[in-house]
């Protein structure tokens, strides 16, 4: 197992060219939040956006319009309930499930649209619906994002025998062979033959929307980076848990949108480094 360390971050976060502009930086369509749960895809467009996605679209519920606008003027909305076809067809990255509830339509739907070199993210209800349901994965780029219950939904590996030896072998049993985040106290995040842990975080990061937090930035930064997938997830886990440990050294817990607010603070900082960048993660 491989300890992740802050060089993945001097790897992954480059300075941006003068003669770019938001296209270049990843088109991120976000699926999810409910009536009760809109606060979810709230924190995973405030994640996306800090991140530095390009274009970021929420399809939600229509009653979470007027608090999403208010939070984050810069993403644009629509309705979840339509058919969002247009919106799938047209983004580099799709993240889905956080606050979804029981949506299964909308989770069937998207499922059926995506294609092979578009970035699917699976997060929160979308992962308990692929178990309850048995649904199959597209033909994609995935990422699959649970904590351990709903690991245990997915694997049929309960959480007390969830060893990396299983995970990876139960990760081998999907199709296409996604990457595996796996939230936890030093999370886990499984490649097709690899394994890397995360040495940094805390029980102050224990708080609703964390996971949320962490998928926006996933998707911010699969969408922005020139280099491979694993690479982006792996980055994106580490610099979530190295803003909470800063956050940590004056307060007793951190909240998600606190993390959100910070991003673009840590990625200016590893965007001016020189150091020569390495392959030791």
């Amino acid at each position: 197992m491989h300890k992740l360390t802050q060089e993945i971050l001097k790897q992954t976060i480059t300075k941006r060219a003068n003669a770019t502009h938001k296209g270049d930086y990843g088109r991120i369509l976000i699926i999810g939040g409910t009536e009760q749960y809109g606060g979810a895809v709230i924190m995973n467009a405030l994640a996306a956006v800090n991140s530095g996605a390009g274009l970021v679209t929420v399809a939600t519920h229509p009653s979470n319009f007027t608090a999403l606008h208010s939070h984050l003027p810069e993403a644009m909305v629509t309705d979840y309930a339509k058919d969002l076809t247009p919106f799938i067809t047209s983004a580099d990255v799709i993240l889905i499930g956080s606050g979804l509830g029981e949506e299964l339509a909308i989770l069937t739907a998207t499922l059926s649209k995506v294609k092979t070199e578009q970035i699917l993210i699976l997060d929160g209800s979308a992962l308990t619906l692929l178990a309850e349901h048995q649904l199959d994965l597209p033909n994609a780029r995935i990422v699959l994002t649970p904590h351990e219950m709903e690991w245990q939904r997915l694997s049929q590996i309960e959480i007390a025998e969830q060893t990396p030896a299983k995970n990876l072998a139960a990760l081998a049993t999907f199709t296409p062979n996604p990457i595996l985040v796996l939230k936890k106290f030093q999370t886990e995040i499984y490649t097709a033959d690899q394994i890397f842990q995360l040495t940094i975080g805390g029980p102050y990061q224990a708080t609703g929307g964390m996971g949320d937090t962490l998928a926006g930035m996933i998707a911010g930064f699969a969408g922005q980076f020139h280099v491979s997938l694993e690479q982006a997830v792996l980055a994106a886990v580490y610099a979530h848990s190295a803003i909470a440990d800063d956050l940590a050294r004056e307060r007793y817990v951190v909240v998600p949108t606190q993390i959100s607010a910070e991003i673009p603070k840590l990625m200016h900082r590893y965007a001016q480094k020189d150091e020569t960048k390495t392959k030791n993660f």
